[in-house]
């Protein structure tokens, strides 16, 4: 999932840059692959329910193609998990975890991970708290043991606290000047209320100076524990070895979570509109509303429909009528969001502020029409087929397809479902595309717009290019 669901990351200083980490990875990466040719897919390799000596549970797909190996991760809770008073716990362990562990600084930590250009990363989303660890083949012993540790016995020191804490207040200062941030943060507000969900998952400035080690210590032993952890592995490694690996490194954390049991909710019934002043060159839209469960019948035939109408690519209902009929804005786009306890579909758009008006119309207009008649038998037909043919396009690296399966898993899919999943879309009926399409859109919209009074706008010219970003194919 994309947009204001998930948790923003920390500001890091250049010394412990994860690009710099990336690049050190790939290129110690693209060194060891100068002899090894190209196979098909990785999509098209056996996925393994692997279960280790010590029933630690993976989805593993074991690929020699290159000496590389990917594991994605994730233990139930997120920032969800977060005490009503104390938003971005979650987001702050997630920034501190491998800040120091076992007898290792934070220093020498990531000292370690530079040196046998290991990445290794955490973030908290709603219902997660994820993480992704990548290595080359001869570096695993090592990579696994850092992950353990930072699991295990992080220090969680007052001057790593502090220094982390400082940059995660200087970029929510930024925020509130930043319209993008200030509409996500009231569409949530707006649409779950004092739902966990409609908390700031990056916490705010008035959260994050009460947080405490105390805080931090805690949440790590209520929601790192074995019963809701997840894993994909993908890359060169046998089972064996990989069963010893994950028992090494996950077998030592408690086997039940102490989770706060958090409720399912609706979001809020359309139409809701808020306006927040702020003198910004470009006036920001934010739309959206209820969306569609996962595990509900209709998911499939509205994320066709929700392609049709916003998914992200120049073909889109939204992008022809908003940008190339009117010249309103350079983007627009929506998507679903789906999470454990609720759903959203959620779009955006920015526009000058003397025609944000006329934007809003314009997407009102064409979402009220797609809700009254839904799509064409043509538009649905190039839609099942784009989103077949984007699949494989979408998993086609080892971290790629290791995310991919642990998102499968988190939505409690089945283990072949990638191979199932083509036939699922090509199921989906106009009956059922027009269903879903009345089902997301035919109350209306929750609308936030952030910019400058209609009154005072001045004219300004757009600066970014067109957004060709596209939504990954689910």
């Amino acid at each position: 999932m994309t947009g204001p669901i998930v948790g923003s990351r920390r500001f890091l200083s250049l010394r412990r840059s994860p690009s710099l980490r990336r690049l050190a990875f790939i290129f110690a990466a693209c060194l060891t692959m100068l002899s090894w040719a190209p196979t098909p897919s990785h999509a098209a390799a056996k996925i393994q329910h692997l279960v280790s000596p010590g029933g630690i549970e993976a989805w593993f797909v074991q690929d020699a193609t290159v000496p590389l190996i990917a594991m994605e991760y994730a233990f139930g809770g997120g920032s969800a998990q977060d005490p009503a008073d104390k938003a971005g716990v979650a987001n702050m362990v997630a920034d501190l975890i491998d800040e120091g562990s076992g007898d290792l600084d934070s220093q020498a930590f990531h000292e370690r991970l530079d040196r046998r250009a290991i990445e290794l990363s955490f973030s908290a989303t709603r219902d997660y708290f994820r993480g992704s660890l990548r290595m080359l083949k001869d570096n695993k012993d090592e990579a696994f043991d850092l992950l353990r540790l930072s699991l295990t016995s992080a220090h969680f020191e007052n001057a790593d606290v502090e220094r982390i804490r400082t940059q995660l207040l200087s970029g929510l200062r930024r925020d509130t000047s930043n319209p993008g941030a200030l509409a996500s943060r009231k569409f949530l507000e707006i649409a779950f209320d004092d739902h966990p969900y409609g908390r700031q998952a990056s916490g705010t400035l008035e959260s994050l100076p009460t947080i405490t080690v105390a805080d931090l210590k805690d949440y790590v032993r209520r929601v790192l524990a074995r019963d809701t952890l997840r894993i994909a592995v993908v890359g060169d490694i046998d089972a064996v070895s990989l069963g010893k690996l994950l028992d090494r490194t996950f077998g030592g954390l408690p086997a039940k979570a102490s989770l706060t049991p958090v409720a399912d909710i609706e979001a809020v019934k359309p139409p809701q509109r808020a306006f927040i002043p702020l003198d910004v060159p470009q006036t920001v839209v934010t739309f959206g509303g209820p969306g569609i469960r996962r595990n509900d019948p209709d998911f499939m035939a509205g994320y066709v429909v929700n392609h049709i109408l916003g998914g992200g690519t120049l073909s889109s209902r939204l992008y022809r009528e908003v940008r190339e009929k009117r010249g309103l804005a350079y983007s627009v786009y929506d998507a679903l969001l789906w999470m454990d306890h609720s759903a959203l579909f959620v779009g955006n758009t920015g526009t000058r502020a003397d025609r944000a008006g006329e934007t809003v119309a314009a997407v009102e207009s064409e979402i009220r029409r797609m809700a009254e008649n839904g799509p064409t038998q043509q538009e649905l037909d190039e839609a099942k087929s784009y989103l077949k043919g984007s699949q494989m396009l979408a998993l086609d690296t080892s971290s790629k397809l290791a995310s991919a399966l642990l998102q499968y898993q988190l939505d409690r899919l089945p283990i072949d479902y990638i191979e199932k999943r083509n036939a699922i879309v090509d199921a989906v009926t106009l009956d059922g595309a027009k269903r879903a399409a009345q089902r997301l859109w035919g109350q209306g919209l929750i609308t936030v717009i952030v910019g400058r009074p209609p009154a005072t706008a001045q004219p300004a010219a757009a600066t970014a290019p067109p957004s060709t970003n596209q939504p990954k194919a689910n």
